[in-house]
């Protein structure tokens, strides 16, 4: 664990420590298995605990578990506007070089939630929207992201939310989406070969040194999006979650 500062601050660090914690875990965890997970003592985070759930932050469940609390909503929801307002400019560039629709997503408690949106000018109406929540093992946005983590995560992630197959060419078990996330780290984007939705298709990319993993994506119809689109896109992709993860990384 990093040196910690003294006082009130060190306090505020443990609160964040904490919270991270049972968001890693899923969003809810028992106290022993936050007392596994750190260094601080046993009675520290009780009392911890304590201050959160009456704040709102944190729920006790009936069961004894500690939940993530309703008042992170609102927070969650300020910074998911920020994020998608860092994004927005970028995604309006690949929509006027690509003329197809682009998202940004980020993972949220083992589920992808879009935060950004430029939709192209073309009538054709996908399934993506802001606020908009999806699985991550069939949208291009999540499959970039589980590509970030290791394979142990994406078990953890998939066991608790399943894989449910929206169309026939959605991949439905653990080991073809492991194979699939191999091939991913490899080229460096995803493709959701209509996998959410038949006749669309979604190249994405991961936005690196994100403070949440996060990925950008553009897609549309397979008419359209093809491999030749694909040459040209890629490259944009690149070079706008680059552009975005400076943003997000100024002091």
């Amino acid at each position: 664990m990093a040196e910690k500062a003294s006082g009130g601050v060190q306090s505020v660090e443990r609160v964040f420590e904490l919270l991270e914690l049972i968001t890693d875990a899923g969003g809810d965890v028992t106290l022993s298995e936050l007392s596994s997970s750190t260094d601080l003592p046993l009675p520290t985070i009780h009392r911890l605990l304590r201050t959160l759930v009456a704040l709102g932050y944190i729920r006790q469940l009936p069961n004894r578990r500690y939940a993530l609390g309703p008042r992170l909503i609102r927070l969650g929801e300020g910074a998911s506007k920020q994020l998608g307002a860092v994004a927005r400019p970028q995604l309006k560039t690949l929509v006027e070089r690509l003329g197809e629709t682009s998202n940004m997503a980020v993972l949220d408690s083992d589920m992808v939630i879009y935060v950004a949106q430029v939709p192209s000018m073309h009538s054709m109406r996908m399934f993506t929207e802001v606020g908009r929540r999806a699985h991550t093992h069939d949208t291009g946005v999540g499959k970039a992201i589980l590509a970030q983590l290791d394979d142990e995560q994406v078990r953890g992630i998939v066991a608790r939310t399943g894989m449910p197959t929206p169309t026939a060419k959605s991949i439905g078990d653990i080991d073809s989406l492991l194979a699939d996330l191999k091939l991913i780290r490899e080229r460096g984007y995803s493709i959701d070969e209509e996998e959410q939705e038949l006749g669309v298709r979604c190249f994405a990319m991961a936005v690196p040194n994100a403070p949440t993993p996060t990925a950008i994506s553009v897609s549309g119809p397979i008419t359209r999006v093809d491999q030749s689109f694909a040459d040209r896109a890629v490259p944009m992709l690149r070079e706008a979650a680059l552009a975005i993860s400076a943003e997000l990384n100024q002091n």
